[in-house]
């Protein structure tokens, strides 16, 4: 007998355990392989579904949800959703959620070890190392700059930027000023030791800057090459957030004039593609998107995420009130 539940797609492999339990509810189709979905692949994917579980990767604006007259509901695994056009989902009723607060602590973990990589020179020390040149230890090799003590400084102080900014001033004893669209309670201000500043004062003052704001056509190259032409030439750049806040190549620019000391990316504008220039450079870190890539913290991003597609299609304990709703209303319970 055919299968007559609700139907939900999922776009990329998570964790089987997790996925399975949608199994529950609905009738479930699950990529078994990491799969580049083309725009058209995605949309009609989307026709055939009720909810869908996606990732960054996968990018649903009108175009792909024109003729999806029974999807309800769009789980995104990630804080971020610039991958989802949320005015056109709210558009055709469809709920959207995403998964905040679980991978805090292990972004900014991630967040702090690229500052110390790129401000001690770590991968350029590495590579420096695997390709032989060690002979002989030498008073003046591989010099970065410290980060004890030193002024750090974030750009969008949300809770992962919080969270960045405890461990600067709690373990490192750094000096913390940050830039947000609108500065913080007090009460948020004394515990992670931070003072609101200027843009222009937060790029001058910063001898390492961090970026952990949202990306949106506002914020597209907010670091460009004017912007980094405020910042200190010995000044180090982590961009956790994502890669379109910065001009590549402006940056590119800067780290090979000396302009600027060293920076970290974990995100790029053309991702998985990765600015060849980029690429040349020693004094920069590259990661491939891994901020959240902890085991305990992918399983509690998929959980959620489930949770929510699970809540947003009127199933489960949470029926109708998926726990972290970007846009949209829930039905009830089913």
């Amino acid at each position: 007998m055919a299968d007559t539940r609700p139907r939900v797609w999922v776009s990329q492999p998570l964790l089987d355990d997790i996925v399975d339990r949608l199994g529950a509810h609905f009738e479930v189709d699950a990529a078994r392989e990491v799969t580049a979905w083309s725009p058209d692949a995605i949309a009609a994917r989307l026709r055939e579904a009720d909810g869908a579980l996606v990732t960054l990767n996968e990018r649903v604006g009108a175009a792909q949800v024109a003729g999806a007259t029974r999807l309800r509901a769009i789980a995104n695994v990630g804080v971020g959703y610039n991958n989802l056009d949320v005015a056109a989902l709210q558009a055709r009723g469809i709920v959207a959620t995403n998964t905040p607060d679980v991978l805090t602590e292990t972004t900014a973990d991630m967040g702090f070890a690229l500052l110390l990589a790129a401000a001690r020179r770590i991968t350029e020390g590495e590579r420096w190392l695997r390709e032989g040149h060690w002979t002989q230890w030498s008073f003046d090799t591989l010099l970065g700059h410290d980060v004890h003590g030193s002024t750090l400084g974030i750009l969008g102080m949300g809770r992962i930027g919080q969270a960045i900014a405890r461990r600067g001033a709690h373990g490192f004893g750094m000096r913390v000023v940050y830039h947000n669209r609108n500065r913080l309670p007090g009460g948020i201000e004394r515990n992670s030791r931070a003072a609101w500043v200027d843009f222009d004062t937060l790029l001058r003052e910063s001898d390492h800057l961090v970026l952990v704001l949202p990306y949106s056509p506002q914020t597209r190259h907010v670091i460009d090459a004017p912007a980094l032409a405020k910042m200190k030439p010995t000044a180090t750049l982590t961009n956790i957030a994502r890669g379109g806040l910065v001009d590549e190549d402006a940056l590119a620019d800067a780290l090979a004039a000396g302009n600027l000391a060293s920076a970290a990316l974990d995100v790029f504008e053309g991702e998985p593609a990765v600015n060849p220039r980029l690429l040349a450079l020693r004094n920069v870190v590259l990661t491939p998107h891994a901020g959240s890539a902890s085991r305990a913290t992918r399983r509690a991003m998929a959980t959620l995420a489930v949770d929510n597609l699970v809540a947003a299609l009127g199933r489960g304990p949470q029926a109708g009130n998926p726990p972290t709703p970007i846009a949209g209303k829930a039905p009830a319970k089913r």
